[in-house]
């Protein structure tokens, strides 16, 4: 395929001016943040890129354009939201919007947890939420659409129950205004508390997700202290004892993880009885990040989601550009479909 790579940049180019990344900036609400999340002298990094960073050609994607790509765009920026299509760089967004859907991203742009792997800025945004984002989020989802919507969000240690009650909120408000649009929230791990995990579940949602991201050895080097391997199960299991319908998890592949490891941590998600599991090629956004230690293959994907299916998951979804959020509603359909048996629409 050819055409440009977009895994590098956003879509909107930044001006001459623009924060550079890995550097620290004023937010516009007031508060600091480093753009793209990692400071450049990082020293928790490896120095050595065993890839050279030279992808494959299975990992390369057209740049996005098109009228149904500018249409969502619009609808993002009149609303004010943030996206982690755009946030996190991700390689999906020129399909994913060009087919009018968008995963929306909650309380802000700015995390307060810097992880390793994640482009997402991050600081302390001093518990600033914009109290017009669940009408924003409602309406964006009624304009595009869509009958299937993933909301994500940053990690906000500095609220409350981590935000929970505004992330819980936000999904009334788009159930409310959209009646038949099925929602799956892809939450933080809200520093482990069942509380502000009941409270999302208990707005009703169709799907739980929470990302345990690697394998337990590699956890401390590619996720910021604050979360662990232990909590992220511990998260999904109080998602399903509060009554999730189905539960979901996602790895990242390709940061020295072993088969061996691979195959404990699916075995360790479904002793939680997690649903739902997705496997996608790491992608080291900017050079501040974690380096690739080495590209998975289609066909090595395709052997890992046959190993999911044998360990129990309804469904798994496994492929170098596979995100937590990408065909969403194909992986939730697919699941129902062999659970009961019937073709999926």
């Amino acid at each position: 395929m050819s055409g440009r790579s977009i895994v590098d940049s956003k879509i909107d180019a930044n001006p001459p001016n623009a924060v550079r990344s890995g550097t620290k900036y004023q937010h516009q609400h007031g508060h600091s943040a480093i753009k793209d999340g990692i400071k450049r002298t990082s020293k928790l990094l490896p120095i050595v890129d065993l890839t050279r960073d030279r992808k494959p050609k299975w990992i390369r994607v057209r740049l996005p354009a098109g009228r149904r790509f500018n249409h969502v765009q619009e609808i993002v920026r009149t609303n004010r939201l943030a996206t982690v299509c755009e946030e996190s760089h991700c390689p999906n967004i020129g399909e994913c919007w060009s087919h009018g859907t968008a995963t929306l991203m909650l309380m802000g742009d700015v995390c307060t947890r810097a992880c390793r792997f994640c482009a997402v800025d991050t600081g302390n945004p001093q518990g600033w939420l914009d109290a017009d984002e669940p009408t924003a989020a409602a309406n964006a989802v009624r304009l595009m659409k869509l009958q299937y919507v993933v909301l994500t969000s940053v990690d906000r240690d500095d609220l409350p129950l981590g935000g929970a009650l505004h992330y819980a909120d936000c999904v009334r408000s788009i159930r409310a205004m959209n009646k038949t649009t099925m929602v799956e929230a892809l939450t933080p791990d809200f520093q482990g508390d069942e509380e502000s995990i009941t409270v999302v579940v208990d707005s009703e949602l169709d799907v739980f997700a929470h990302n345990i991201e690697t394998v337990r050895r590699l956890t401390p080097s590619v996720r910021d202290p604050r979360a662990n391997y232990d909590q992220s199960l511990q998260v999904l299991a109080t998602a399903k004892r509060a009554g999730a319908k189905l539960t979901k998890s996602g790895l990242m592949l390709g940061l020295g993880e072993t088969e061996s490891e691979l195959r404990q941590t699916m075995i360790d998600l479904r002793e939680k009885d997690v649903d739902l599991l997705t496997l996608g090629q790491y992608l080291r956004p900017t050079k501040n990040h974690l380096t690739v230690e080495r590209w998975v293959t289609p066909s090595e994907f395709d052997t890992y989601r046959e190993w999911g299916l044998e360990y129990g998951f309804r469904e798994v979804s496994s492929g170098p550009l596979v995100r937590s959020s990408y065909r969403a509603d194909q992986l939730v359909k697919q699941a129902q479909s062999a659970n009961t048996g019937t073709p999926p629409c």
